[in-house]
């Protein structure tokens, strides 16, 4: 059984060079003592907030560093791009009518980056 994310979850992204958070907005309604996170609450910089520095080649701004230091990887800033909901969530709960957000589920950052959680945040409310 994993564990319910709540708003102030850590956040690890493959690609990024420091945890990020998950802020989720009181919209849901659904409290611990942040507000509980569903699927949908992918939105980048509102929701998933930045990694640090970005080591996608594929990010391009990436691409642009790396092309300027003559092929050397550059770093550059994190601006997280994420257009598909967290995958898979927890099928039995629903917070404002959609899947509940588990420590397990993942989200894909368009440069390629796996988006994990690395704290879900809270740790007294289990979620299959």
């Amino acid at each position: 059984m994993g564990q319910l994310v709540c708003g102030g979850a850590a956040l690890q992204c493959s690609f990024g060079a420091a945890p990020g958070t998950l802020m989720v907005l009181p919209a849901n309604r659904v409290l611990t003592t942040m507000p509980i996170a569903n699927i949908m609450d992918n939105k980048p910089m509102v929701n998933i907030m930045p990694f640090g520095m970005c080591n996608s080649p594929a990010n391009p701004m990436v691409a642009a560093a790396t092309a300027a230091a003559l092929g050397v990887l550059t770093p550059m800033p994190c601006i997280p791009v994420t257009a598909a909901p967290w995958v898979p969530g927890s099928p039995t709960v629903l917070v404002a009518n959609m899947p509940a957000l588990n420590n397990s589920s993942k989200c894909m950052c368009n440069w390629g980056g796996v988006i994990s959680i690395a704290f879900p945040g809270q740790v007294t409310i289990q979620a299959p």
